[in-house]
């Protein structure tokens, strides 16, 4: 198809699901996209979405073919202003409890022989659809996708605040092939020495088995139990103190178990569970979004570093390409990465006293986050 095709951008009230899934499926198979742009994950996120949410689908047509989808959700709040100001939110519904469901490698899903031009076409449409204090919100992004949106936001004379930044650190195993396929061999020599240790005092309570769960109904009994070590973890903080996030989560591995989508192993000191981790595998990218560790007071026991240790040997032998943390600090994910993706929270609008305040407060609470992160890195 010609890059310089002209590309028609609307935005349009959602239709049916049902209807939704076959136009989506049938674009997937022309895109190249990240795993939070399949259907599995749209889908059983439409599904799921909380009361209040007002969404609206983003197509993108040349010659009446679809080459471009997205999910635009409508959200009006109030700042610092006298009146409410809408959001525009990129697959994303502005409900912060439920989109702590926390969407990475977010972006349009776009037919790969015209990707770059309808990706700018869709983010000229969204700058132009904005009115007064409107915002568009583009969260988890990379920095191919920001580039474009700063320079669409550029050339409507619109302004763009990072609300946040992050690392997602990840193993690209092409390198740990290139250096002889012994994943342990290419970590530092603290590391492995951690991992050597805590693995001998694991083997003193039995076996050390990495198992996955095959079936729908013990992924779901793993599950269980992730949920109730992460929490015991973080109490109130943690995820699944919010209901919606685990009927989500649910849902999503009843559909994604039976495919190989959703991968949900458990780590076996003997007879005992020290971890369990939820990851999701596309395209060759295995992607670990949840875990819970059984903590013990002996530092020198590292569940988070021996469940990813094991679960990563597992993935270079299934002949996957790469192991993926996502955004967030965490020890265990520096010590292991040999690669790293930045990723940025960003909005869009048009300047104004509102946007110049919360701008500051934003950038206040960066630094502090920055402080903070970093006083956890040189603890670890």
């Amino acid at each position: 198809m010609p890059q310089d095709a002209v590309i028609d951008v609307t935005v349009e009230a959602l239709p049916d699901i049902a209807r939704l899934e076959a136009i989506w499926k049938e674009l997937e198979a022309r895109a190249t996209h990240s795993f939070y742009l399949s259907w599995l994950w749209i889908g059983t996120w439409l599904r799921h979405l909380p009361g209040g949410a007002q969404p609206h689908i983003l197509v993108a047509r040349t010659s009446n073919r679809i080459v471009g989808l997205a999910i635009i959700c409508r959200r009006s709040t109030w700042s610092f202003g006298p009146h409410a100001r809408a959001r525009w939110l990129l697959n994303e519904t502005g409900d912060v409890r439920f989109d702590r469901l926390f969407i990475e490698y977010n972006n349009i899903l776009a037919e790969r022989s015209l990707a770059d031009a309808t990706r700018v076409a869709c983010l000229e449409a969204l700058a132009q659809h904005l009115r007064y204090s409107d915002q568009l919100v583009l969260s988890g992004i990379d920095p191919d996708f920001e580039l474009a949106a700063c320079r669409t936001a550029g050339r409507a004379g619109l302004l763009t605040d990072v609300r946040a930044d992050d690392t997602a650190r990840w193993i690209d195993f092409a390198e740990v092939r290139r250096k002889g396929g012994n994943f342990r061999a290419t970590l530092g020599r603290n590391t492995r020495q951690a991992v050597s240790r805590a693995m001998r005092l694991y083997t003193e309570r039995g076996p050390i088995a990495f198992q996955t769960m095959e079936g729908t109904l013990e992924a779901l009994a793993a599950f269980d139990l992730l949920a109730e070590l992460h929490q015991a973890r973080w109490g109130r903080k943690g995820a699944f103190a919010n209901p919606s996030f685990r009927r989500f989560h649910e849902d999503l591995i009843a559909l994604g178990v039976p495919t190989g989508t959703v991968r949900i192993s458990r780590t076996l000191a003997g007879d005992q569970t020290i971890g369990v981790l939820y990851n999701f595998v596309h395209d060759g990218r295995v992607y670990n979004y949840q875990s819970g560790f059984l903590f013990e007071r002996d530092g020198r026991l590292k569940p988070g570093l021996i469940s990813h240790v094991l679960a990563i040997e597992d993935s270079i032998g299934r002949g996957e390409c790469s192991y993926d943390f996502l955004a967030g600090f965490s020890g265990h994910k520096s010590h292991l990465a040999n690669a790293e993706h930045p990723m940025k929270w960003i909005a869009i609008g048009r300047d104004g006293p509102e946007r110049r305040i919360e701008a500051k407060l934003r950038g206040a609470k960066r630094v502090l986050g920055t402080i903070a992160a970093n006083m956890k890195e040189a603890m670890a």
